[in-house]
């Protein structure tokens, strides 16, 4: 197929889009390449990649490229609340309006498939799963932008919504900043994190498994399409603290304290049931513990001593 990905050279496009020009289909990446480096220098090999330097926003570059493709995988996106709230006006037209003009373009004959958050859910019962028919409750600029966007992609294209849980694991375009990936970093650079509010709950989600998430939704398109899925794992319905212990399972002389006064900013606490997307026939290959492994790997390869001495 040919497949239009936008903001394809992030966090999960940099996974995405290899595994999709490998499995044989064409990739247009629409990216503004910011950074300068080289998360899909290795794509350049296949024929029916096709990089395009630009901004998702811009309506002129949508108008020329959505017409050719058979799907489209939105990414582009300000992720995260802390970023969102650093740059409200960027959020909004990217991560909610860039979306509509995307949707606005797209026929009835191509498929979208759109990553949104689980965040969306807020705070949630104690003990009681989310589940894609929960009232949704935003609590950040974040998730209202977010959940503005499946509503345009649901409603006018038809399309499918992938509400994806925390994701973690290695990635050419990696993040320190996510939590799986952020206290695993800690345990094995410090051996230590303060943890404020560790009743907090939270799903979690392997960035591969997210990928695979995007071809099921692909292959099962039609049987799929005009419907959210909660994507995540359902062995890692998690608190902080309970996270803490599996890393330190992994990481010898890791030690995790929980502040006794403070409160965390992200206040999301929910869990959530994925048995919607698991009776369409998806599975996880990534356990939580093969990808904080993984990370333990992944992290004697990285130094973030940007600003340092040493």
């Amino acid at each position: 197929m040919r497949i239009l990905v936008t903001g394809g050279a992030g966090y999960i496009g940099s996974v995405l889009v290899p595994t999709l020009l490998e499995h044989g289909h064409a990739v247009t990446v629409l990216d503004n390449f910011a950074r300068g480096t080289t998360e899909l220098a290795a794509c350049c090999r296949y024929e029916g990649f096709e990089p395009v330097r630009g901004d998702a926003r811009d309506t002129r570059i949508l108008d020329a490229l959505v017409p050719k493709a058979d799907v489209i995988i939105p990414l582009a996106a300000l992720v995260g609340a802390p970023l969102c709230k650093e740059d409200p006006i960027a959020a909004e037209t990217l991560n909610r309006d860039a979306v509509i003009s995307l949707v606005q373009r797209v026929s009835r004959s191509q498929m979208m498939v759109y990553p949104t958050t689980n965040s969306g859910y807020g705070i949630g019962q104690p003990g009681v799963h989310c589940t894609e028919e929960s009232p949704l409750n935003p609590i950040s600029l974040y998730g209202v932008t977010k959940m503005a966007a499946e509503t345009a992609v649901l409603g006018d294209a038809g399309g499918v919504s992938l509400r994806l849980a925390t994701v973690f694991g290695m990635s050419p375009r990696m993040r320190l900043d996510l939590l799986v990936n952020d206290f695993t970093w800690r345990a094995v650079t410090d051996r230590a994190v303060l943890i404020f509010e560790g009743h907090f709950k939270r799903n979690y989600i392997h960035v591969r498994d997210v990928v695979k998430g995007f071809e099921h939704a692909i292959s099962q398109y039609h049987e799929m399409q005009g419907q959210a899925y909660n994507l995540g794992l359902s062995s890692a319905n998690l608190s902080k603290l309970e996270l803490c212990a599996k890393i330190a399972e992994q990481v010898p002389g890791f030690t995790y304290v929980e502040a006794a006064i403070g409160e965390d900013p992200d206040k999301r606490n929910y869990i959530v049931s994925n048995d919607k997307v698991e009776r369409t026939g998806w599975r996880p290959d990534w356990t939580l513990e093969r990808g904080i492994a993984e990370l333990i790997r992944g992290y004697k390869t990285i130094r973030n001593s940007r600003y340092a001495n040493v």
